[in-house]
């Protein structure tokens, strides 16, 4: 926190966010069907599946909070997330974000907003 805070104008505020991100979705279950004892009836079942992620953050000393919900889980994901958390940060301050080392967080193509320090 002290190398961070040296690389900002005295005086800056510091906020501290939490980022993660989740995946719901559907995922069918085995298909059942009565049968008479000794026959093997067709099952005919919907074999497609979908998700959707969850990307979150927050902020608890401000009570804040940024949140998207998008379809995968990548680089270009993270960037829109941090740009909705940039965006959520007091003006003037600068946010120290700590996250997990997914391959997305430390992707060398992700763009941080300078407002912003993960």
């Amino acid at each position: 926190m002290a190398a961070i805070r040296a690389t900002l104008p005295r005086g800056t505020p510091i906020e501290l966010w939490w980022q993660d991100e989740a995946r719901v979705g559907q995922k069918n279950g085995i298909t059942r069907r009565w049968a008479k004892r000794g026959t093997r009836p067709s099952a005919p079942k919907d074999q497609r599946t979908t998700s959707a992620y969850i990307y979150g953050a927050i902020c608890p000393a401000q009570g804040k909070g940024a949140a998207l919900v998008l379809p995968r889980c990548n680089s270009e994901g993270m960037m829109l997330h941090l740009a909705e958390i940039s965006a959520a940060v007091a003006p003037g301050a600068h946010a120290v974000l700590l996250l997990d080392q997914a391959g997305w967080h430390i992707s060398a193509a992700l763009v941080v907003p300078a407002n912003i320090t993960l």
